[in-house]
């Protein structure tokens, strides 16, 4: 009986390590939320998944998107957040590869479109397109109409019109680079590094970052400089609209369809969290209309809920490519670094 009596105590210290080692997720909890320094909401949006749920939210920010995946990877064996937001297809292979994320699949997937599912592992909650932008007035007042292809760009009537943004230093730069590496491919008698070539043969002016290209370069809306076409943002026009002092009716800028690169961005549940259910609640909220509808005029973003009202600047000002350039998360993952190598080679020599 002494023996069972130790037997049977070592079993309940055994249950009771088992016990603190799984996840007690049936109350009200607290989420970290992780996301990159671009994520803003509406006073009161959180706050009412907090009303509904009983949970809280803690958000942390973590710099930009590939500064947020990198903190990931170096923290995955104690991760500091339970459900990250913002990380986007550039990146998105990276942190599959690292396991960064748990499977979940949201019931309100039904309402997102097939073609922003890229991976079980991860949420469409938004996606945004990087296109040309142009100075309506700016290229009226030298008689050139807008390109109409990325190759029109290489046309010398074009010449010194063009401002991009350094892919290695730019998440806009890198969408560029992609759409061109779409667009042109990598064998055959004309290559995208061909057409960079041709872009810098033609006095393109290559920034650090978007707001240098958008505000400092670009001679279009908010911007002070001479330089009628830029890479931005199918949203940037209504944008434009919304924040100009004084008032307009009418986009001061458009957007190229051509050549666009979609950015995708998703929320994933971190492997290792200890709240997994408070986390999956997160993550469906994300996708409901509250959240969906509050992502256009914070973010200057689509919402991936197909059902979700878009503003009436949306609507009025811009225009959603049909058949923007596609590379798999995968394929950067691979060759990222390798591109953006080759990119400077070429624009460098």
């Amino acid at each position: 009986m002494k023996r069972l009596g130790i037997v049977l105590a070592a079993l309940m210290l055994v249950a009771a390590g088992c016990a603190d080692d799984t996840p007690d997720d049936e109350g009200p909890q607290t989420i970290r939320l992780v996301t990159h320094d671009s994520f803003y909401v509406s006073e009161g949006t959180l706050e009412q998944f907090e009303a509904e749920t009983g949970h809280t939210v803690e958000h942390l920010e973590a710099g930009d998107a590939g500064t947020m995946v990198n903190q990931a990877v170096l923290t995955k064996d104690n991760p500091v957040a339970d459900v990250m937001f913002g990380i986007d297809n550039t990146f998105l292979g990276r942190a599959l590869d690292e396991d960064l994320f748990e499977e979940y699949v949201s019931p309100r997937l039904d309402d997102v479109p097939d073609s922003l599912n890229l991976d079980t592992r991860v949420t469409p909650i938004d996606f945004g397109d990087v296109c040309l932008n142009y100075d309506i007035a700016g290229l009226a007042e030298r008689g050139v109409e807008p390109p109409s292809t990325l190759r029109d760009l290489t046309d010398p009537k074009y010449a010194g019109l063009l401002v991009v943004e350094h892919p290695g230093t730019s998440s806009p730069g890198l969408a560029f680079l992609l759409a061109t590496i779409a667009t042109f491919g990598e064998e055959g008698d004309y290559t995208w590094d061909s057409f960079w070539s041709d872009l810098v043969a033609n006095d393109v002016l290559v920034t650090a970052g978007w707001e240098d290209a958008y505000y400092g370069s670009f001679s279009g809306g908010s911007g002070e400089g001479d330089r009628p076409i830029v890479v931005s943002y199918a949203s940037s026009p209504p944008a434009e609209v919304i924040y100009a002092d004084p008032p307009v009716t009418e986009a001061p800028t458009g957007v190229v369809t051509a050549g666009c690169f979609r950015q995708i961005e998703f929320a994933g549940i971190l492997a290792g969290t200890p709240v997994p259910n408070a986390a999956r609640q997160l993550v469906d909220f994300m996708l409901d209309l509250t959240f969906q509808e509050d992502i256009p005029l914070n973010m200057f973003v689509f919402p991936a809920n197909k059902n979700a009202e878009l503003p009436d600047e949306f609507v009025r000002y811009t225009e959603i490519p049909d058949e923007p350039a596609v590379v798999a998360p995968e394929e950067i993952d691979a060759n990222r670094s390798r591109w953006i190598e080759e990119w400077i080679e070429v624009v460098a020599s």
